[in-house]
């Protein structure tokens, strides 16, 4: 591990965009940074409420730019999550509705002729980088990156082997990169700062033309370890510890997937959420050392709630907040995420509680680069809202679906937001009703009270899944099929 990179990065991490001169005009074909953590919470940073520790650098991005209260994930799960990010459709559209893992390596494709947010770059003539955890189809197929329009790829393809982060090997493009210093269960090389050494670089490389950099970084996923420096030195002994048993050398998912054991899983936790905060500072020092921060949009976000996995405490640290549910879950913990955005001399400073998805930005970035989507998506475009300019349009409503757990389902139209679990049963899945406005942590089912809004969410419910044989999540829709 390269210690140096790191450390200097806790005080390089101090610099920061200056405030934002809403007079000055932004300039054309801005840069964008897009940090999207893994399985973060809406309440695991300290701007978001975050009290067991702090996370200065997102803190400081929060505070220079505009912080959004409501806005949604893709779903409750990753690849899903993540190719509605991409592909602009929401989880009843989208092609990928789950985590389906193919062999040797890697999960099931984003189709090829489906247009993604790296595209829509390349057309405008950026160059585009993905530095992270992919998930979204494996080496050599037509979702591999450099198939989608990523020009440089570096981390991990598969995201069952992206559980972690001492692992044999990672992908450099369709090349795969050997870490010789973690064979036979050593710890040589924590992937995730050797990603970030990458993503640097791809800064530097990039300095000179219009870039979109995506930055899915694999933290806080479980499993829960981190080397031996100082900032899990900066975190040990501060929390009561209950230690977990996990898969270690021996076990037969042991960096296949298992997660390892932690005798400090709440010092660990916490130094893992440092630890990307940190990382989120070297990448805007780096932007204001090349002298790209002014002309440069950093967004952060996370790709849903936060997990149960690896021994990992999600009530301890109230990582969902006020918000119900977890990672699988779509109560408002499961999909609902901090959302921050920084674009110097535009975006104003503050809060906002407009209401987006992630499925909003391929058509923002589209018309930000002066383009406009080549197919029907289900976002709409931001830019209203981060420039001030002309009027925002809202949306109808948003529907999230879950294939695993009997599958669930979730539509929110304005306040209202019906849910429904057991969804591959049938008649017999169940139904909840709740008005976010007056109960936003879901604690009073409003289902035999309001059957006029039962009814009307229903009918949006049944309209917004739209049946793929990929991924029957309704049990009569396969049978209709066959």
């Amino acid at each position: 591990m390269n210690k140096g990179l790191l450390l200097s990065g806790l005080a390089s991490g101090l610099c920061f965009y200056g405030q934002a001169d809403a007079a000055k005009p932004a300039k054309k074909a801005p840069n964008v940074v897009f940090i999207i953590a893994d399985d973060l919470g809406y309440g695991d940073v300290s701007c978001y409420g975050q009290q067991k520790f702090q996370t200065p650098n997102i803190d400081r991005l929060a505070a220079q730019g505009m912080l959004f209260t409501q806005c949604y994930s893709g779903t409750t799960v990753s690849a899903p999550s993540r190719a509605c990010l991409l592909s602009g459709l929401h989880s009843g559209h989208v092609p990928i509705r789950g985590n389906k893992e193919v062999e040797p390596e890697g999960q099931m494709s984003l189709p090829q002729n489906m247009e993604s947010i790296f595209q829509v770059f390349k057309r405008a003539g950026y160059a585009t980088g993905a530095f992270g955890k992919w998930g979204l189809g494996a080496p050599g197929t037509v979702g591999d990156p450099n198939q989608q329009g990523v020009d440089e790829f570096f981390g991990y393809n598969c995201q069952l082997l992206a559980h972690n982060y001492y692992a044999d090997h990672l992908w450099h493009n369709e090349k795969r990169v050997e870490l010789t210093g973690n064979y036979n269960g050593g710890y040589g090389v924590y992937t995730q700062d050797t990603i970030q050494q990458m993503a640097l670089r791809f800064l530097d490389n990039n300095k000179d033309k219009p870039f979109f950099l995506f930055l899915p970084y694999v933290i806080p996923h479980a499993e829960l370890i981190v080397p031996e420096d100082s900032i899990i030195q900066k975190f040990r002994g501060m929390y009561p510890e209950k230690p977990f048993k996990g898969c270690d050398e021996g076990c037969g998912a042991f960096r296949k997937g298992g997660y390892c054991s932690q005798p400090e899983p709440h010092a660990t936790f916490a130094a893992m959420i440092y630890r990307l905060d940190v990382y989120v500072g070297q990448v805007v020092a780096k932007l204001k050392e090349l002298g790209l921060d002014d002309n440069t949009i950093v967004i952060f976000t996370s790709d849903n709630g936060p997990h149960l996995e690896g021994g990992a405490d999600p009530d301890f640290f109230n990582s969902n907040g006020i918000f119900r549910g977890y990672k699988r879950d779509v109560y408002e913990g499961g999909i609902r995420v901090p959302f921050i955005t920084v674009w110097p001399g535009v975006v104003k400073q503050g809060t906002t509680d407009f209401m987006c998805s992630f499925w909003d930005m391929l058509p923002t970035f589209a018309e930000m680069t002066g383009n406009k989507a080549r197919s029907s998506v289900d976002g709409i475009s931001l830019m209203p809202l981060l420039t001030g300019k002309g009027k925002q349009k809202q949306h109808e409503y948003f529907y999230f679906e879950f294939q695993e757990a009997g599958g669930r389902q979730a539509v929110r139209k304005g306040d209202w937001k019906l849910i429904r679990l057991k969804a591959s049963q049938g008649d017999r899945s169940v139904y909840e009703l709740y008005n976010l406005a007056a109960d936003p942590s879901e604690t009073t089912d409003l289902l035999t009270s309001e059957p006029q809004k039962v009814k009307e969410l229903k009918a949006i419910m049944e309209k917004a899944h739209v049946y793929d044989p990929n991924w029957p999540l309704l049990e009569n829709e396969r049978k209709m099929a066959d």
